[in-house]
């Protein structure tokens, strides 16, 4: 069983398949010894480690050296993330070829229209609806069909109008899956009730974003669970609860509190650190 085979079985099985996000091998290296299945990768979780003030100053090569360090460092299939594809539909038959050659397990592809300025903007259905056929049959004639494509959509910050955009996001959602995508993934969820609208309406299995900023204190995983999500994703919880500890022990260093630092818990124990250099 490859690692996409491995992918779908949790998607089917785990209900929801919860996947938090890794920005570096050591971090999905935690992941896995923390006792999750599966791990993702997020193209913003990477600018953040390169100090980029935007997503979209990773390149493509970028994308997939991070990508491949993380996916040889651990065990669990790895879902990259392919951005918008790096392209035209053409371009898509390259990124998903290059992705597939680093052992990722499925990828998700985008309908944000990357590198525009100004607010954001999605393509056209029909667009996207090529893309994630390219994706599809690339994957096919190259020997994976099992390659799992997450069909996200932006179209939820697409428009002024909440109603709408949700509107909009579901039926984007269904057209995607129609086109081949395996599950779709609607970011920019901001509470429960918009949840369950989404399960109720999307005629396939959903990915719903969690612990984000917009609606970290509006559902938990288990609501995500009671609703029907089949994969709940942490695109930014690890890194930013990272740089908070760095902050936090930074903050008790200026004020020569360096003994307080293990009470509080910000050390990782000798062992524990020995443990994940070598596994």
């Amino acid at each position: 069983m490859n690692q996409s085979q491995k992918l779908r079985e949790l998607l089917a099985s785990e209900k929801p398949l919860v996947m938090p996000d890794a920005y570096d091998p050591i971090s999905a290296r935690m992941i896995e010894k923390a006792g999750f299945k599966a791990v993702q990768c997020s193209g913003y979780s990477f600018s953040i480690v390169a100090g980029f003030p935007r997503e979209l100053e990773v390149s493509l090569e970028e994308n997939l050296e991070w990508t491949r360090l993380i996916v040889d460092s651990v065990d669990l299939p790895v879902m990259a993330d392919a951005e918008d594809g790096y392209g035209n539909p053409e371009s898509v038959i390259e990124t998903v070829s290059r992705f597939m050659e680093i052992g990722v397990a499925g990828m998700n592809l985008e309908d944000q229209l990357i590198g525009k300025s100004g607010p954001l903007q999605i393509i056209s259905d029909d667009l996207m609806g090529e893309k994630i056929m390219v994706a599809r049959e690339t994957a096919e004639l190259e020997g994976n069909p099992d390659l799992v494509i997450n069909g996200r959509t932006d179209a939820l910050k697409s428009l002024d109008d909440r109603e709408e955009a949700l509107n909009l996001a579901i039926e984007r959602s269904n057209n995607y899956l129609g086109d081949g995508a395996d599950l779709v993934f609607i970011p920019h969820v901001e509470t429960l009730e918009e949840v369950q609208t989404i399960t109720r309406e999307v005629n396939g299995p959903v990915s719903i974003a969690a612990g984000m900023p917009y609606n970290i204190k509006n559902f938990s995983i288990a609501n995500l669970k009671l609703s029907g999500v089949a994969r709940v994703s942490l695109p930014t919880l690890l890194i930013l609860s990272s740089l908070g500890a760095i902050q936090g022990s930074l903050n008790y260093l200026k004020e020569d509190r360096i003994m307080e630092l293990v009470k509080e818990g910000y050390l990782l124990s000798k062992d524990d650190l020995t443990e994940l250099l070598n596994r």
